[in-house]
């Protein structure tokens, strides 16, 4: 009951109000745009003012910021072109409320030292939704 409870509240912070506030839409004919593998580490938990992120896609944000904009990298982390742009990064919660994560891939991310997948999809240069997954 207590895992229901804590899905539903990941849920509803995730995906309630980025849904209520978002344009973009899953559409059939978008395509996968790129990929790549990052380690969601300490650095990726906080934000440049050093208050702890509390949801996933605030860490994988700025797990991005830190890659591209700060250059403070996880060893192992790959590179994306997508994110490199403030302005993507700045989609990328109604990116993910379109996309997939499942409830115990947000948990561990929240958590950290975890590695992710980030599957970017859409037409052209323009990004869509996300789908994430944790991987060992």
């Amino acid at each position: 009951m207590k895992r229901l409870i804590l899905s539903f509240i990941l849920a509803a912070a995730v995906f309630g109000p980025a849904a209520a506030q978002s344009t973009i839409t899953r559409d059939r004919s978008a395509k996968l745009i790129e990929s790549y593998r990052a380690y969601i580490g300490s650095d990726d938990l906080y934000n440049s003012k050093g208050e702890r992120l509390t949801l996933p896609w605030q860490i994988i944000r700025q797990d991005r910021a830190n890659y591209h904009a700060y250059r403070r990298r996880d060893r192992g982390d790959q590179g994306d072109s997508f994110f490199s742009l403030p302005s993507n990064r700045q989609k990328l919660e109604a990116m993910l409320a379109s996309g997939n994560i499942a409830d115990d891939a947000g948990n561990f991310i929240v958590r950290g030292n975890v590695w992710i997948k980030v599957d970017i999809y859409g037409r052209g240069d323009t990004g869509e939704w996300v789908d994430v997954h944790v991987q060992e």
